[in-house]
């Protein structure tokens, strides 16, 4: 990598921890005027960090395989489109073995892809990579800190069983040990980094503790996901889109990360959509059935996006 990726991944180092501290300065100054944030608001919050970060995951096709020649764009396309089909399958057809794979693969491409957002910026900066034991101690908490303690909340598993009744039991009687295991691992992965004086990781671990226990589930989870995760993908996108690195190398960053958020912003705008047709064709049912039916289909488009992107945070973790 060019040093002229530097200020991308700097941004995108910034901008997450400014979101995530912004987040939590924001909930804290709430809780002086009011004892508990109602449900209506906490939904607002969600609704804006999930829809920033919506764009990221939308290009695949413009990152895994060349436009030419067609019919191998067509048959990415209809792999995609196979994958994410029978994923869904599964997710309707096994609600509760189907989203415990579903938090788990989440958790992975979570993690490992921010481990990967890091290793490339030590290439942009020529620094020394990461090895793969630091990744990983890195990596793991790191991905699911963010899924699993909002989802182990008592106040999500009560929600979950709005959504589906079979999802409140989701993770049986291992809820207590889930999120023991979880918050041990950030303390040996902290302790890890902290011996290796990566300090730089250990903020982030500190940040991504911070918000899952004091940003409520639904909160906590949307704002890692638009604010932090998102953003640092968009910033891995750059290098990998010839217009956006075209535009970094002429030293139009700016312009640069907007060429890499433009091609996704469709998704957005389908999303809403959607959402919009099912709340006024159903309004009365879209808490209940209809949701579900509207999460079984992100998670299923989720699966193969997390399978694409997985090829390029191999490659970057085994450089």
């Amino acid at each position: 990598m060019s040093k002229h990726l530097q200020p991308i991944y700097r941004w995108g180092e910034r901008c997450s921890r400014i979101g995530v501290l912004t987040t939590l300065a924001f909930l804290l100054i709430l809780k002086l005027f009011i004892s508990e944030i109602n449900l209506s608001l906490q939904l607002v919050i969600a609704l804006v960090a999930l829809l920033i970060g919506i764009p990221h995951g939308a290009i695949d096709h413009l990152i895994s395989i060349p436009a030419h020649p067609r019919a191998r764009f067509f048959a990415f396309i209809l792999i995609y489109i196979i994958i994410a089909v029978a994923a869904g399958w599964f997710i309707a057809s096994w609600n509760v073995l189907g989203f415990q794979c579903v938090v788990v693969m989440s958790a992975l491409h979570f993690g490992y892809g921010d481990a990967s957002f890091r290793n490339e910026e030590n290439d942009a900066h020529s620094r020394e990579r990461n090895s793969f034991l630091i990744e990983s101690a890195y990596a793991l908490p790191a991905g699911f800190i963010p899924v699993v303690l909002p989802l182990t909340d008592h106040r999500t598993l009560s929600a979950l069983t709005r959504i589906h009744p079979a999802l409140e039991n989701w993770a049986g009687t291992w809820v207590g040990a889930l999120r023991f295991t979880t918050l041990a691992s950030a303390v040996i992965g902290l302790i890890a980094l902290l011996f290796t004086k990566k300090i730089a990781l250990c903020i982030d671990l500190i940040l991504l503790t911070a918000l899952a226990l004091i940003a409520p589930p639904l909160i906590a989870f949307a704002t890692y996901f638009g604010l932090w995760h998102a953003l640092r993908h968009t910033a891995r996108l750059v290098p990998k889109l010839a217009k956006a690195d075209g535009l970094a190398r002429a030293g139009n960053w700016m312009v640069a990360l907007r060429a890499a958020i433009t091609p996704g912003l469709y998704a957005v705008i389908g999303t809403l959509a959607i959402a919009a047709l099912l709340m006024i064709r159903s309004p009365g049912e879209f808490s209940s059935s209809l949701l579900w039916s509207t999460l079984v289909l992100i998670w299923a488009l989720t699966v193969p996006h997390m399978m694409a992107t997985a090829r390029f945070d191999w490659l970057t973790l085994h450089k």
